[in-house]
């Protein structure tokens, strides 16, 4: 008996049902080559795409500010916005683009763009299985006004003349010219920014007579090629009435040198014991710390830390002895554990701590970019959180070679005289205390303090990625080694 066919095309469309489509797992976020150029007052597009070009409709879209403490910019989260800890100068500037988002792509889109827009964004797209980022530079460029000359009367024998400009971005040039085009000796420009960050920049002069008595403000942004200017002409009267003020000038002057030399006798000698005095006190305050300085207690407690590697991201490398991790390009293929970090590239030590106090040091050499610290048992190992003590870390980290951050809430960025090359971390479990120090320097970077912990906290490492071999080098716990001070009684 022969079929009509049915039978075989029924068979081959349940084949097809029970066979499981298969999906890409992984993908990279891909950004622009060069820097987007916003212009103040329009709206910008900050390109932001996937490769593959799959659907992110059911991914967690994030674009945050790096270097900010203050970072959120928009985030799309279980298909709906979830901006309620959205930076409150982005509200309402920014969204997705709904029907782009099958296609993947992520770009978004900022309004009303303001002088506080420029700097560096970080989309980051991540879903259950896999996650990635990229950097987009936004360089804001704004026009400004007409220069504003203002007269501010007679001053030096002369004419002081005051040019103003507004919103500007970036900052740009003021110069005083003669009537030939020649540059004038004037002060320094005086700049300050507005509520919208735009730039406005003053410039004061004091001009003598000359054959025109004509002068000229200009403002140049040489990056827009953009040039503003203002002429003033001043009455050749102005200037002769000057010449009577500065007979006065020249007398009063001349009875206040008189009177200030006069104080100065008096009280050199007063002023000589004073500095000798503080002298003296200042180097006994810094002999005192040498001697009983906060590195060599905390070096007391010294303990012998060990990476786990179950907690290891898969990308991350870990040494045989568990010392070392550094940064790889490729995932490993490692089993997913309950224990294994997988939201950020980080890895735990071995042991837990939950009463007491204990110190180790990591070596970070010359590396652009680390983060380490301690981290509490529950942290979220999934999914990505900002590292801050209400999260479970308190950590340190650096960005850019040269930008020291403390995880506080809002981050607090350190600026630091010396760069660390090895890095202390102690913890007072019951006195609730985080503190990092220089070791080399034997000095003080910052603490957390007044912290109530309940449950064990866990030496915590992340040597960042790799920066095209910049940053490649591996972060490293290195022996403390006790000094003169700090096993003395």
């Amino acid at each position: 008996m022969k079929g009509d066919g049915s039978e075989c095309l029924c068979l081959i469309l349940l084949l097809l049902h029970q066979t499981p489509v298969s999906r890409p797992e992984r993908f990279q976020v891909l950004g622009p080559d060069s820097p987007v150029v916003a212009v103040a007052g329009k709206d910008v597009v900050l390109p932001c795409y996937l490769k593959p070009n799959i659907s992110a409709e059911d991914m967690s879209v994030e674009w945050t500010r790096t270097h900010s403490t203050d970072d959120l910019v928009h985030l799309y989260r279980e298909k709906k916005i979830r901006n309620e800890n959205q930076n409150p100068s982005y509200r309402g500037r920014t969204a997705l683009f709904p029907e782009e988002l099958k296609r993947g792509n992520v770009s978004l889109r900022l309004s009303r763009v303001r002088g506080s827009d420029d700097g560096e964004y970080k989309c980051f797209i991540q879903c259950p299985t896999w996650y990635d980022d990229a950097l987009v530079h936004v360089r804001v460029r704004a026009v400004g006004t007409e220069p504003v000359i203002s007269m501010e009367g007679h001053r030096g024998g002369g004419i002081g003349l005051l040019c103003e400009s507004k919103g500007w971005h970036p900052v740009p040039e003021l110069t005083w010219l003669d009537s030939e085009g020649h540059s004038l000796s004037a002060e320094d420009t005086e700049t300050r920014r507005d509520s919208e960050r735009f730039f406005t920049v003053r410039r004061r002069v004091t001009v003598q007579e000359s054959n025109t008595n004509r002068f000229t403000c200009r403002v140049l942004q040489q990056q827009l090629k953009q040039e503003k200017q203002t002429e003033i002409h001043i009455p050749a009267e102005m200037f002769h009435n000057a010449q009577s003020w500065r007979v006065a000038c020249v007398m009063l002057l001349t009875l206040a040198i008189f009177v200030l030399i006069g104080c100065a006798v008096l009280t050199y000698r007063h002023v000589k014991l004073l500095r000798e005095k503080e002298s003296i006190s200042k180097e006994k305050e810094v002999e005192n710390k040498c001697r009983r300085g906060e590195y060599e207690n905390a070096c007391k407690f010294a303990v012998d830390v060990t990476l786990d590697p179950d907690t290891a991201h898969p990308k991350l490398i870990l040494s045989e002895d568990g010392k070392q991790v550094r940064h790889g390009d490729t995932p490993q293929d490692l089993p997913d554990t309950p224990k294994r970090v997988e939201s950020v590239p980080s890895v735990l030590g071995k042991e837990g701590f939950s009463s007491g106090r204990f110190y180790y040091e990591v070596q970070v050499g010359e590396k652009t970019a680390w983060a380490l610290g301690v981290a509490k048992e529950s942290i979220n190992r999934k999914k990505y959180t900002p590292p801050r003590p209400s999260n479970g870390y308190w950590i340190l980290w650096l960005k850019n070679g040269n930008k020291y951050w403390a995880g506080a809430s809002p981050s607090i960025p350190l600026p630091l005289r010396e760069k660390p090359r090895t890095v202390g971390v102690y913890v007072d479990y019951e006195r609730g205390q985080v503190s990092f120090y220089n070791v080399e320097a034997r000095s003080h970077i910052y603490s957390f303090i007044g912290y109530t912990f309940t449950e064990k906290l866990y030496p915590y490492m992340n040597p960042s990625t790799n920066e095209n071999d910049r940053n490649s080098a591996p972060l490293i716990i290195s022996p403390v080694r006790l000094t003169e001070f700090s096993i003395s009684v």
